[in-house]
């Protein structure tokens, strides 16, 4: 519920943009915390990083993004992705690339005032003067993508790639690469397994083990991997998904905080963007070679501020602007 002052507070401290979750299963509405966001900041980027299309009707999230523009002109930009935690966490696999390609075809049409086929019905936005702002909506779309079907749909439908924790290598292929990670900055001598490294980085690190799981990789090759699935395991298997993703992406959960206890904190440098300064720098230097243009960072912990500013004095000492 913090969102719009924690997007407020990134203006100030000169990010260029802020994206918002739409994860509804544990998130407050996208739209509606994006909407706060952009009444209280008048410079810095706005958009949903990234929507689930099968969460909403392409109608509902076209008129919520012509709201936002009409709220931020020029500041608005939306990525699209299959679904991880957004759809995981009901107990869903991810959306097939056939439906996105359609979604989003769909989506921009809607966009530039066309009138598109959706589940056998024509339909267009009709939306009067004053109701949000007028056809053609032009924004840069951004897609979520790691394999060749991904790929292929992004090459064709998106303005850049929106990447998550890997790289792919398809990534060079876009002027415009925006990749979102997790990790904390170290202070000088700081215990890797302190308090405040476990809340600011330990929700990062979780996703490995979320990621193993969902993937089907062996836990066991993981720091704390068993301990962590045995906490799992202790809940039904229809239900599993639910003792999984809690608390995903903001905290630890029961079996997360087992692995960290027992020796995952141990990889926190591997699976996160962590370390001092200049481990930290030298990461994000590297990314910005691989060809990323933006880094998307997720701030975790109690203290915003210091995460924010501590990445941020750390992000231009690599990436100078």
């Amino acid at each position: 519920m913090d969102s719009p002052e924690h997007v407020a507070l990134a203006e100030e401290l000169g990010y260029d943009r802020a994206w918002l979750y739409d994860t509804p299963q544990q998130s407050p509405d996208v739209w509606m915390m994006l909407a706060l966001a952009a009444e209280r900041t008048e410079r810095i980027g706005l958009g949903p990083g990234v929507l689930v299309p099968t969460l909403r009707h392409p109608m509902v999230n076209a008129a919520a993004t012509a709201a936002l523009v009409g709220l931020a002109p020029e500041r608005v930009a939306v990525a699209f992705g299959t679904g991880f935690s957004g759809r995981r966490a009901m107990g869903y696999r991810a959306i097939p690339w056939k439906y996105m390609d359609a979604y989003i075809r769909a989506y921009r049409g809607l966009l530039r005032g066309e009138t598109v086929e959706w589940e056998g019905a024509r339909m267009r936005m009709l939306h009067p003067p004053g109701h949000g702002a007028p056809r053609p909506v032009e924004i840069p779309v951004l897609i979520s993508a790691l394999g060749p079907k991904g790929a292929g749909v992004a090459r064709e439908l998106a303005d850049a790639l929106y990447a998550t924790l890997v790289l792919p290598k398809f990534a060079k292929d876009f002027s415009e690469v925006s990749y979102l990670f997790w990790g904390t900055v170290l202070d000088d001598g700081e215990d890797r397994s302190s308090e405040r490294v476990r809340a600011a980085g330990g929700p990062g690190l979780a996703l490995a083990y979320h990621g193993a799981y969902e993937f089907d990789t062996p836990l066991s090759e993981l720091p704390g991997g068993a301990e962590w699935q045995a906490v799992v395991e202790r809940t039904a298997p229809h239900e599993r998904h639910l003792a999984v993703h809690v608390q995903h992406c903001v905290g630890l959960n029961e079996a997360d905080q087992a692995a960290w206890d027992a020796g995952g904190h141990t990889m926190l440098e591997q699976a996160t963007v962590s370390g001092t300064a200049d481990q930290v720098s030298a990461k994000l230097a590297e990314l910005a070679t691989g060809g990323v243009t933006e880094l998307v960072f997720q701030p975790c912990g109690p203290d915003i501020r210091r995460e924010l500013e501590k990445f941020m004095e750390t992000a231009r000492a690599a990436v100078p602007a």
